[in-house]
């Protein structure tokens, strides 16, 4: 009786610890489980124009540092090159919550000329997953993205917490693909959306 169970378990131990070992690779290596419980941080300043147009944050900053080092206005303006153009915001939402809990605010930057960049703002934050993509849709609600044609892929998701940018090619019409969506290639699901109005 007892060579019968060592016998057994002989066999049973090795077949246990290859299916261990199978639930593990797919738990983390195919499902991404472990990035359900990881944050990915990131705070990113402003998005850099090429007309060398800089946010009001970093125009904050350099007023701070022209009191700071007690340079009179005057003569901080008289020597510095001209201001570059203006950075406005063209359009705005806020992120709700599809497969997984998402919340913040994704604007669209503007300097005047074609160069346009969706910066999702510091108070942005949701859960993490594998394989996350920024995408622009014309999917209302950000439920799906539908086929080629129907979304514009911006990259791969910076961070599931904090300031980020992501620069819009030229030629995307934002009155048509007006929601950006986190989505989940791997799994073909919308962890998050923002319809963009215009401001």
């Amino acid at each position: 009786m007892l060579t019968k169970l060592a016998d057994n378990w002989k066999i049973a131990a090795p077949v246990g610890l290859v299916g261990l070992v199978v639930v593990g690779f797919l738990a983390f290596g195919v499902f991404g489980v472990h990035t359900l419980f990881v944050d990915d941080v990131v705070d990113e300043e402003g998005p850099a124009f090429a007309s060398g147009a800089v946010s009001q944050d970093v125009l904050d900053e350099i007023d701070e540092v022209m009191e700071t080092e007690d340079i009179p206005a005057e003569v901080a303006a008289d020597e510095a090159d001209p201001m570059p153009g203006e950075i406005v915001t063209q359009f705005r939402g806020s992120f709700f919550s599809l497969a997984h809990p998402q919340e913040g605010t994704a604007v669209v930057l503007n300097d005047g000329t074609a160069q346009r960049f969706l910066r999702f703002e510091d108070d942005f934050a949701g859960d993490n997953g594998p394989d996350l993509n920024v995408y622009l849709t014309r999917a209302d609600g950000g439920v799906g993205v539908g086929g080629d044609g129907d979304y514009v892929d911006l990259g791969d998701l910076k961070g599931n917490i904090g300031a980020q940018n992501y620069e819009i090619p030229e030629d995307v019409d934002l009155t048509e693909f007006d929601t950006v969506v986190i989505w989940c290639v791997r799994f073909g699901v919308s962890f998050g959306a923002a319809e963009l109005a215009a401001t």
